[in-house]
């Protein structure tokens, strides 16, 4: 989508404003499906930067995550949101959910070509 859909905008603004993760949503972005539930920007750059410095190798790019502010979220006044932020989530290939306990995905809403409301399930059965 080369704009976002503006209801999906408005989704990402409430789950940014009510600083909720509880949204669950499905989108397809690349022929890629990711399913999970929304977090506020602040909180998924708060779970990253867990995740890096817990890692030996990669503990220095926590610091990118974790701004003067990310404790506080996005001022009132500002433009829409620009990214959804993913946790839980998983990529649906055929019968598996990749990877399995979930990951962390930052992804464009301009990139959004299609979403529904809900954290599809996947089944070998």
């Amino acid at each position: 989508m080369s704009k976002p859909d503006e209801l999906l905008v408005d989704i990402a603004a409430l789950v940014e404003s009510e600083h909720s993760n509880q949204m669950s949503l499905t989108v397809v972005v690349g022929g890629a499906v990711i399913t999970g539930r929304l977090a506020p920007e602040a909180l998924w750059r708060r779970r990253v930067a867990e995740v890096l410095k817990d890692s030996e190798r990669l503990g220095p790019f926590a610091s990118v995550f974790v701004g003067p502010d990310a404790d506080s979220g996005p001022p009132r006044d500002t433009a829409p949101p620009a990214h959804l932020h993913f946790h839980l989530a998983r990529i649906l290939q055929g019968s598996l959910g990749l990877p399995e306990t979930g990951g962390m995905y930052r992804i464009a809403l301009q990139d959004v070509s299609a979403w529904t409301v809900g954290d599809l399930s996947y089944s070998d059965h």
